[in-house]
């Protein structure tokens, strides 16, 4: 820099003896050596972070797995008193709490089902959403949400429209990824809505979709036949009714065999009234939960598994 016509003297760089020259090349060699330290434990934190977010990612698909997919179809006409609506109820509940249903649903090839409750009458009503049951803990957290579940009624016994709601609405958005997927119909009465053959073309879509229906008819009186009658839903009348001397008469037990249950293994078990429900439905969870053979075409003689108990009003 030029100041006042004369050069100033720069200051010379300052030279390191030798002894201090080895210690900063010491010092730098340890810099270095614990960069890489810091590194190589970096790229481990981010490995195991990796393996952690793919666990995390893997582990709702693995949920999703279930051995059944069971959707509990109950029926709430007008047959269907509350005290009968909560003796299905607690019955249903009483079957998931049971320890040899339990241990059937751990015992699984993949130690999970999944179930689903709807009410019909005149309507359907979701009752009880998708829950996941995988341990014993989730058992009895599904038996005390079905204990609580209020009540719905109806007029009608609406059997055909039932079935095509659960084909249109709930078999194509089951939220799983089930071995078998099982509607299990339990009802007290004939459907008094539709005819046969629209019941049956609603058994067919159903089925077609791969599902299994199994019945639990509830049996007042066991002697009594049943077939069309007069008592019929509005607008049912514009189905002309086969002619009295035509009409087929069969017990409640062999109308649900003959109209209601469908697809590889389907059976029945019927309850001699309300009060033996809770027997009807644990047996029916055992066999529904246990079978978990998966067969597209439909048994030309269902299964029936006949009950025992006295009758009950």
């Amino acid at each position: 820099m030029v100041r006042g016509g004369e050069f100033r003297n720069r200051r010379p760089r300052r030279t390191l003896p030798a002894p201090n020259r080895a210690q900063a090349d010491t010092l730098r060699r340890r810099k270095l050596k614990l960069r890489t330290v810091l590194f190589a434990v970096a790229a481990m934190i981010l490995a195991a972070t990796a393996i952690e977010r793919s666990a995390a990612v893997a582990q709702p698909a693995d949920q999703q797995l279930v051995d059944t997919a069971l959707i509990l179809a109950v029926d709430t006409s007008r047959s269907v008193n509350d005290e009968r609506f909560r003796l299905q109820m607690n019955g249903i509940a009483a079957a998931l709490e049971d320890s040899a249903v339990i241990e059937t649903i751990l015992g699984g090839p993949r130690g999970a089902i999944a179930i689903q409750l709807t009410a019909w009458a005149d309507a359907s009503t979701e009752l009880l959403s998708w829950t996941l049951i995988r341990s014993h803990e989730e058992a009895r957290s599904a038996a005390a949400q079905i204990r609580r579940l209020p009540r719905t009624g109806g007029e009608y016994t609406c059997m055909a429209r039932m079935l095509r709601n659960l084909t249109e609405t709930v078999l194509p958005g089951v939220p799983y990824q089930p071995l078998k997927t099982v509607i299990d119909v339990s009802g007290d009465g004939i459907d008094n809505c539709d005819s046969v053959e629209e019941l049956d073309s609603a058994r067919k879509g159903a089925i077609d979709l791969g599902a299994v229906i199994n019945g639990l008819p509830v049996i007042i009186d066991k002697d009594q036949l049943v077939g069309e009658g007069a008592y019929r839903a509005p607008g049912s009348g514009l189905v002309p009714l086969t002619p009295p001397n035509m009409r087929p008469r069969m017990t409640l037990d062999q109308w649900f065999e003959t109209h209601v249950i469908g697809g590889f293994g389907a059976f029945i078990i019927p309850a001699n009234g309300y009060s033996d429900f809770a027997r009807a439905m644990r047996s029916k969870f055992v066999v529904e939960i246990s079978n978990l053979e998966k067969h597209p075409e439909r048994l030309s003689q269902p299964l029936s598994i006949a009950s025992s108990g006295n009758s009950a009003q």
